[in-house]
């Protein structure tokens, strides 16, 4: 505990003692200047500009181009305006465009990618750190999300607020009118300063456009190019608001597989939203209900390691960045798929949960959650509580540390019989720098793990930098890991090695290095949009320094002019295999060293076509017998109602003699039918041999109002092997309702 208490004592001191400059301007965005003026007259969100503000505003172009280059101006003129009144902020688009928009789907949260539309970024704290991204389809399809400087939580589409919006096709061009509430959004009121920019999306054309000039080595929504949008005044002041979005829920279900008959019942629960004030929120789960989420995607998995899930409930995805960015990708002290999960998998029951998020100040941000569960047969209660702070220092850097802890409430025998189910808790603190254009970071990072008598090798540090330039990118990273790092609320891979002879777990540290050089140029001519060569290593050496595995890969990265890519990649391994381990159900693989080569191909086709077509063939050596596998795929879409997507993989695994072959068969078709912007059907079908699952997940989901669901789902799982012999099948619905009070 002294521990914790002098991370977190570090954090708290730094957010008083470091002074962020929060009204600066950079030099970049004195070019990129937006001046505000606030409408007399109220404004009909119908896409008609006939509002007399619309004509007096400022005329702003989005005509720089992003990608595939940034050279030149745009194909297409895209103009905005905006304005304000004392409750909302409006936007008006006149996008010049002609023909049949692509639009791939009608759903919500489709994002940006291939489809034609605009987005907005704003940056309420013109810090460069956190902010949000309004997304808008040529067929008034909406997306939001927000935005952090982690790449690996960006486009999740998990963030949800109300807006309002209007498309309208007027031949040659097309308007889209946009109103974002005030109280949707967290700001600081002494702040006149926000970072903005607009971004014009030309599918056909294979086209991004944005107002500023971003690098074509950047993302369009990167918050370090936005320009800045000039209040007059203090924004309005909003009061707080209250959200309150109660569900109700039946289900009838059998579960053949453990011989339980058919059942029926029903739940209730809600969630709730409240702004404490403009920058900072609590939201309360009270019985959360998660039927409606899509059912992850299965893989088929190569590896001798589990493999990360990512997170598809969205209490646990918004603001996720606050506690999940800890670590590095295979070592995640906070991983929030345990959180409602027993050992085994199977779910649990979630009784109530709050999660306290935002900014405490300008350039200081906190997140605290705590959940609790319930008792699911001889399953005890649990609670997960989770502190995190993170501090802006310097221009776009940071100072961030983070507690976790998981209480068990087992009985005084099964405490007896397992000592370390008890508690599990985790502290750490990270220092990030970035410079201010954005092409370098470093990183340096120190997690504790804490366990009832474990006293040594329970500790994670990693140190890396990286770099981001006109054509050249670079990671070096460094990490070492000891054997009694526990995470009960995190993912780490590899700490696990299964020895299929004794069929046991080992813990085992590790030390690690990964490098990655590219080599990219971005063509104005020809029909190649990027062309990349990419060389990685991943080292990962045993506590004595021996090694353990090397894996060095060398690819070359084609993407064309027409939306298509090309990718072709070798790679060699070098492993000591340390326990025996089987593939394909024969003798298991003897501990030994094994090196071998594998070459991947991927193409997939113009994605822009209504008819596509993907695939990868894999071929090579697999420890001391060969592997051959192909995936291929179609997607047809019947724009903008119908999308059929059909994937099958099959990879054959051949090993000599004893240690036997198999084929491991991956089907995965997939079926959208959107009726309208607020009626969706989707059906998931997943085939899986390796897994012996065939599950069907079909789900109905009507928006009767905006934020407001009618949700019913079937679902039905079966073996392989045996063929179709039923599993278990449930039909689900749910109904929820969005207050805004």
């Amino acid at each position: 505990m002294r521990l914790i208490r002098k991370l977190f004592i570090v954090c708290i001191s730094l957010s008083f003692v470091i002074k962020c400059q929060t009204q600066n301007i950079t030099e970049f965005q004195k070019e990129y200047q937006l001046d505000l003026i606030k409408t007399s007259s109220s404004i009909k969100i119908d896409g008609i500009l006939d509002e007399a503000i619309w004509t007096s505003s400022k005329l702003n172009h989005v005509d720089n181009k992003k990608f595939p280059n940034d050279i030149g101006e745009a194909k297409r003129k895209t103009e905005v305006r905006l304005t304000f009144d004392d409750k909302n902020i409006y936007f008006a688009f006149k996008v010049y465009d002609s023909g049949t928009a692509i639009i791939k789907s009608l759903k919500r949260d489709i994002g940006h990618d291939g489809n034609d539309g605009i987005a907005i970024v704003l940056d309420p704290l013109n810090q460069k750190t956190n902010g949000f991204f309004f997304v808008l389809s040529a067929l008034n399809v909406q997306s939001e999300d927000q935005l952090s400087t982690s790449m690996e939580q960006m486009n999740q589409w998990s963030w949800d607020t109300k807006w309002f919006s209007a498309t309208k096709d007027y031949g040659n061009f097309w308007v889209a009118e946009i109103m974002i509430p005030l109280k949707s959004l967290r700001y600081d009121p002494n702040q006149q300063h926000w970072g903005i920019n607009f971004i014009r999306i030309d599918a056909k054309n294979f086209e991004y456009n944005t107002w500023t000039k971003v690098p074509a080595i950047f993302r369009s929504y990167d918050l370090g190019y936005t320009g800045v949008l000039n209040w007059p005044t203090a924004p309005p002041i909003n009061s707080s608001n209250l959200i309150i979005q109660p569900y109700i829920t039946g289900n009838a279900n059998e579960d053949k597989e453990n011989k339980k008959t058919l059942n029926a019942n029903g739940n209730a629960g809600f969630d709730a939203k409240v702004a404490l004030n403009t920058s900072l929120n609590l939201d309360i789960t009270v019985n959360p209900d998660f039927s409606q989420v899509e059912v992850d995607q299965q893989v088929t998995n190569l590896t001798r390691f589990n493999i990360f899930l990512p997170e598809r409930r969205n209490f646990f995805i918004e603001n996720s960045d606050l506690f999940s960015n800890f670590g590095i990708p295979p070592v995640r002290p906070f991983y929030s798929r345990k959180i409602g999960l027993d050992k085994e998998g199977n779910r649990i029951p979630i009784l109530f949960g709050a999660r306290l998020s935002g900014n405490l100040a300008p350039g200081t941000r906190i997140g605290v959650m705590n959940m609790q569960t319930g008792r699911q047969g001889d399953y005890s209660p649990e609670n997960f509580s989770a502190i995190t702070l993170h501090k802006r220092i310097l221009k776009r850097s940071e100072i961030k540390g983070y507690f976790l802890n998981r209480e068990n409430y087992i009985s005084k025998e099964e405490e007896l019989k397992n000592p370390l189910d008890r508690y599990g808790r985790n502290a750490g603190i990270t220092f990030e720098y970035n410079n201010v254009p954005g092409t370098f970071s470093s990183w340096v990072t120190y997690h504790q793990s804490m366990k009832p008598n474990i006293t040594n090798l329970n500790s994670f540090a990693d140190v890396g930098v990286s770099t981001n330039n006109k054509h050249w990118n670079g990671v070096i990273e460094i990490g070492n890991l000891g054997k009694n790092y526990y995470t009960d609320m995190g993912f780490v891979e590899r700490i696990n090695n299964y020895d299929a002879l004794r069929d046991t777990v080992i813990r085992m540290g590790y030390k690690n290095s990964f490098i990655e050089l590219s080599y990219f140029t971005l063509p104005q001519n020809g029909k190649i949009a990027r062309f990349e060569l990419n060389f990685e290593n991943y080292l990962v050496l045993n506590p004595d320094n021996s090694l353990n595995e090397s894996t060095s890969s060398f690819g070359i990265q084609t993407q064309f002019k027409n939306s298509s890519s090309f990718n072709l990649s070798i790679a060699n391994n070098v492993l000591d295999l340390m326990y025996p381990i089987s593939f394909t159900g024969g003798t298991p693989l003897p501990a030994d060293r094994y090196q071998y080569n594998q070459f991947l191909m991927t193409y997939m086709s113009d994605t822009r076509k209504e008819l596509g077509w993907f695939g990868d063939t894999r071929f090579g050596n697999f420890y001391n017998g060969t592997i051959k596998g192909i995936s291929a795929g179609i997607q047809w879409r019947h724009q903008p109602n119908l999308n059929i997507r059909i994937k099958a993989e099959l990879n054959n695994i051949e090993l000599p003699g004893k240690y036997g072959s198999t084929k491991l068969l991956l089907i995965a078709p997939r079926v959208e039918y959107n009726f309208n912007t607020k009626l969706f059907w989707t059906t998931f079908i997943q085939y899986n041999t390796q897994s012996n699952n065939f599950n069907i997940n079909s789900r109905l989901q009507y928006r009767y109002k905006p934020m407001s669901d009618f949700f019913l789902v079937y679902t039905d799982n079966y073996f392989t092997d045996p063929l179709f012999k039923s599993k278990n099948r449930a039909i689900i619905f749910k109904f929820s309702y969005w207050f805004n009070i």
